[in-house]
């Protein structure tokens, strides 16, 4: 036993009772006899801070009006505005509270003794059972105030207890370092097995490939006409599928749309935690910084996690050169073999205060009013209202014929297709940022899947799957497009490889799917996904048809009936239409004054998503977990700073 922890049993005695919001604890005064004393009310501590000095009345005052209004903790307020440092906030509480203030990160805590009631509990609320001194266990906690809610449960799993001090991301620092290993198991394997792909390659799908393989093989030896038949009927038949909903999210985008609602007065506006996954970011760290600061909401009752990987140096070392505001901190995902965005999300999860969780990318530039938006439509929508998807956009579209093209598909997206497939009834692929969500419900479906590299698309099913709604909001976001051609081709391999990842995981059982989902879901998931997937596939097979308007003589004409052949020429003419009408209206609801001949150069873009479905389909077999990174910020000069 320490010397440390032979002072602290000395000093204290365990806690024989809690009455209300009094935390009753034992001290030893100097006169050496020990007596009972009932804490003093939370108000009190700011008295007593105002009394030693370390606040004005004014800031007092403030503060005691801010938690009032917002219902938050004091000792928050007081962080997130800086009005007091963080040592003086904890030692003033300790004498407050007539506790001692300790260092978990000291000496080791014992592991054995978080595991009784679970290191992902300590995070969330802000405590440590530390030591065990004889018969009683030394529990450290950020918030004496809140104690006595805790203190039956603690004393059923330890007997006697007794109450310390200390500030909160010293004991988030000793929890992780004490239950590292088990705080890395459970962000890889929150979800369910039957929902995850995390057992993907463990399913006999060595034998189901090679079973394809061959069979592909068998066909083309046997009939090559047949086999392209085949695919050219596959091919036309999602072409068709993937153009009727297309259309469909272009009249849906055509009704007319109700009127905003009038912006809620909410008597308590809630905590929301914002977390932003870095990884190898060091030019771009500093910038993303600055730009959530621009945020408009109550510092206190804003919690941003910047969330990064224990070997990612890089990273660690160029925030170490930002002061970062109190309401900004820093969250180390220890080392593991897997990293991805959704186990780090995972990670954080449990550190986060708020009721609302959101996620951005470390290249967003959000617009400063969208929490308040955020907020103010989860206070207007139902509990089944899980998720607000905001809008994508880019701040370098003119950077190239690349970024220009992207542009135009983000536009179409996000400001038709999405908006039009909710008004559909249908289940939403979620976008990777500007995402929100009710905690409850994220937790309830065990937050991300950190297997599947495109974890945002996956949650909006399981959502889906689950009986909840995600509605798109009308706030901007914007990111730095990808406008270099390699890198826009592994980022969009990774993007398809999640897509054929959630298909393949959903599909494993179509029946109970279709129960979940419906029939009309059902079908909406299909068309999203496999008809997407066979469309980039099977691109190749379409383009050849555009050699007849050429005068070229096409492979499978003498084998297709006139009239087919003309109804395919149709067909895709149809398309080309319903694609340029999507793209001009996304475009013309933007702010970018990119002229609309641009659009007619999709045709040349959409190959390199051909390139890169073919990198996906191979990543499958090779490397299915392997996220393939996007470097950000070389584009980004045009971006307010």
């Amino acid at each position: 036993m320490t010397a440390a922890i032979r002072n602290l049993a000395r000093d204290l005695t365990p806690l024989d009772r809690a009455q209300g919001n009094a935390v009753q604890v034992s001290a030893k005064p100097a006169g050496g006899r020990k007596i009972a004393v009932t804490a003093p009310s939370v108000r009190n501590l700011g008295v007593a801070l105002l009394r030693e000095g370390l606040l004005s009345p004014d800031d007092l005052v403030m503060a005691l009006s801010l938690q009032k209004r917002h219902r938050g903790r004091l000792c928050d307020i007081l962080l997130s505005r800086q009005l007091i440092g963080e040592k003086q906030l904890y030692e003033a509480q300790a004498r407050h509270w007539n506790v001692r203030l300790i260092d978990p990160m000291s000496q080791p805590a014992d592991p054995r003794l978080i595991d009784q009631i679970g290191a992902s509990e300590c995070l969330r609320e802000g405590l440590i059972p530390w030591q065990r001194v004889g018969q009683i266990v030394v529990v450290a906690t950020a918030y004496p105030e809140e104690f006595s809610k805790h203190y039956k449960r603690l004393r059923e799993a330890f007997g006697p207890v007794v109450m310390a001090l200390a500030p909160a991301s010293r004991i988030e620092s000793a929890v992780m370092r004490a239950r590292a290993d088990v705080l890395n198991h459970a962000a890889e394997n929150r979800v369910t097995a039957a929902e995850s792909c995390r057992d993907w390659g463990r399913e006999g799908m060595a034998v189901k490939i090679a079973l394809f393989l061959g069979l592909f093989a068998l066909g083309l030896w046997v009939s090559p006409a047949f086999m392209a038949l085949a695919f050219t009927f596959w091919a036309s038949l999602t072409l068709a599928l993937s153009t009727a909903l297309r259309a469909g999210a272009v009249m849906a985008a055509l009704r007319h749309k109700d009127p905003a609602p009038p912006s809620p007065i909410i008597a308590r506006l809630p905590v929301v935690s914002v977390m932003v996954a870095l990884f190898k970011e060091g030019d771009i760290a500093p910038r993303l910084i600055r730009r959530l600061d621009r945020l408009d909401y109550p510092r206190d009752l804003l919690d941003i996690l910047l969330v990064v990987e224990e070997q990612d140096h890089l990273t660690r070392d160029a925030l170490k050169t930002v002061d970062l505001p109190p309401w900004m901190r820093v969250v180390v995902v220890p080392d593991g073999p897997l990293k991805t965005k959704p186990r780090a999300l995972n990670f954080g999860l449990d550190l986060c205060r708020g009721s609302i969780i959101g996620v951005y990318d470390a290249e967003d530039a959000p617009e400063p009013a969208q929490i308040r938006k955020v907020v103010e439509r989860f206070y207007q929508r139902g509990a089944d209202v899980a998720c607000l998807q905001g809008v994508l956009d880019f701040y370098n579209p003119e950077t190239n014929w690349l970024s220009r093209c992207f542009t135009m598909e983000y536009a179409a997206w996000f400001r038709i297709i999405l908006p039009g497939l909710q008004r559909m009834g249908l289940a939403i692929p979620l976008g990777g940022t500007t995402l929100f969500f009710r905690r409850a419900a994220l937790e309830e479906l065990g937050g991300w899947d950190s297997h599947n590299v495109t974890e945002d698309a996956d949650l909006g099913m399981r959502l889906a799957r689950h009986g909840y709604r995600a509605e798109l909001l009308e706030t901007v976001t914007e990111e730095e497009a990808n406008c270099r051609a390699l890198p826009w081709v592994r980022q969009r391999s990774r993007w398809l490889k999640g897509y054929m990842m959630t298909w393949a995981v959903h599909m494993r059982d179509p029946a109970l799917l279709w129960r979940q989902l419906g029939a009309w879901k059902f079908f909406g998931f299909q068309v999203l996904f496999l008809c997407t997937l066979s469309q980039f596939l099977l691109a190749p097979v379409l383009w050849s048809f555009w050699l007849v308007p050429f005068g070229f003589a096409h492979p499978l004409a003498a084998a297709l009936p006139p009239l087919v052949m003309l109804g395919l020429v149709g067909l895709y003419l149809f398309t080309e239409v319903v694609n340029i009408t999507l793209n001009i209206m996304g475009l013309r609801q933007t702010k970018h004054k990119m002229s609309l001949l641009w659009v007619f150069s999709l045709h040349f873009y959409f190959p390199l998503g051909a390139l890169a479905s073919y990198k996906a389909a191979w990543e499958m077999v090779t490397k299915p977990f392997y996220w393939d990174k996007t470097s950000h910020g070389h584009f980004d000069q045009t971006a307010p700073d």
